[in-house]
């Protein structure tokens, strides 16, 4: 589900100078009249945005002194912004690639966010789509990302190397306020499913807390909480199979209703194409749930071959968890494992869809299950290997 951050519940909870927690008021906006959210904090300050302030950031109050739709204007004749230009965040990542192809296939002109990194991303240009050097991590490169764009779509989370407090806590804050700021007609945010019943896994914390700032903020938005992606069974289950390598299984019976990421990315478009998914909050789920058992058994099936699975306890994990967080060095890993609290749990993660599939117009029998997915990937792979005349059993395949 992506990398774990440092639970906000679990550090010291910052105040701002007006004496209010910022943590309680994002907490509290759905039990009130909803504040305009503070844009004071950058998170250049390492502070937690949230009070009702009456100064902006330094970074965002040069947005906002200017009229937006002076600012989100072309260069030339000082034209509107493009109904169909959006910004993708997250554009190499599982979900976001998938989004920008999706995109442009239906004729968006699509902005990428971009960072400079060692593998650039040059296949989103290559598609058609356009790229700015911004991060997360720095508020003061989001106000050009966003110059000229009509929508966001917010696919991005941190990855296993990065701080997720920084980046889906702060750097989203961040994000928010300058879509405010500038005048963003619609955005799109990818959340977890029941992550408002999590309080103790700290990704969940911060989904819930982004998703009740946004509410706050004024935008027109559309939430979708995740159940899980088809892609990742790939590299923890199909491949390691097929390679005759370990591959580690848990005792528990809880159950995902995994979804193609490239169906996502459709819903996902089509929440822009529909007004009536403006302020809504979606749960999307595949098909059927399915627990890791389960998949390993169809593993097993396609890849015409049997698992070497060694079972890890849940309470080992947790043990595991606890250990890590004697120690600052490891407190985002112990943070990673804190999954494992609902994997004990059993917990079933799934959804009716029916009324979704209803509001953006989708057609069920078009969705992929995951049997399908499986047996597509199996049927390319092995293909792929006899074409090359190799042997499922080598470990040194690319594809």
């Amino acid at each position: 589900m992506g990398a774990m951050p440092v639970a906000i519940g679990q550090q010291t909870r910052p105040r701002c100078s007006h004496g209010t927690s910022s943590w309680r008021i994002v907490r509290s906006v759905t039990r009130r009249s909803r504040p305009q959210p503070c844009l004071q904090h950058s998170t250049q300050t390492g502070r937690q945005p949230g009070c009702r302030g009456r100064q902006l950031s330094s970074t965002v109050r040069a947005a906002a002194m200017v009229d937006p739709t002076d600012l989100n204007a072309s260069t030339k004749g000082n034209t509107a912004v493009p109904k169909n230009s959006i910004l993708v965040i997250g554009g190499t990542g599982t979900l976001g690639r998938q989004v920008v192809q999706a995109a442009l296939d239906e004729g968006y002109e699509v902005r990428c966010i971009v960072r400079p990194r060692q593998n650039p991303a040059d296949f989103l240009r290559d598609w058609g789509a356009a790229t700015v050097q911004a991060d997360l991590a720095d508020p003061t490169s989001l106000p050009a990302a966003l110059v000229g764009i009509n929508a966001v779509v917010d696919c991005a989370t941190a990855r296993p190397e990065e701080s997720t407090s920084k980046v889906d806590w702060q750097g989203k804050i961040s994000l928010i306020q300058c879509a405010q700021a500038m005048g963003i007609s619609r955005y799109i945010f990818f959340s977890i499913h029941n992550c408002d019943r999590h309080p103790e896994v700290p990704l969940m914390t911060i989904k819930n807390s982004t998703e009740e700032f946004l509410k706050a903020s004024g935008l027109n938005f559309t939430i979708f909480r995740l159940c899980g992606f088809m892609q990742a069974i790939i590299g923890n289950y199909a491949v390691p199979i097929l390679e005759n390598r370990q591959v580690w299984g848990t005792s528990d019976e809880t159950a995902t209703a995994y979804l193609d990421t490239r169906d996502v990315a459709k819903m996902a478009l089509a929440a822009l194409r529909k007004e009536e998914s403006i302020g809504k909050t979606m749960t999307l789920a595949g098909p059927r749930a399915w627990t890791v058992a389960e998949i390993i058994a169809a593993c097993e099936k396609y890849a015409k071959a049997d698992a070497k699975v060694t079972q890890v306890p849940v309470w080992l994990l947790k043990a595991t968890r606890g250990a890590l967080r004697g120690f600052q060095w490891a407190r985002d890993a112990a943070d990673r494992l804190a999954f494992a609290d609902i994997l004990s749990s059993n917990e079933k993660f799934d959804a009716p869809m029916d009324e979704t599939y209803n509001l953006l117009g989708i057609n069920p029998a078009a969705i992929t299950t995951l049997d399908t997915y499986l047996q597509e990937y199996y049927s390319s792979i092995f293909k792929k290997l006899k074409e090359v005349g190799a042997s499922s059993r080598q470990t040194d395949f690319y594809v």
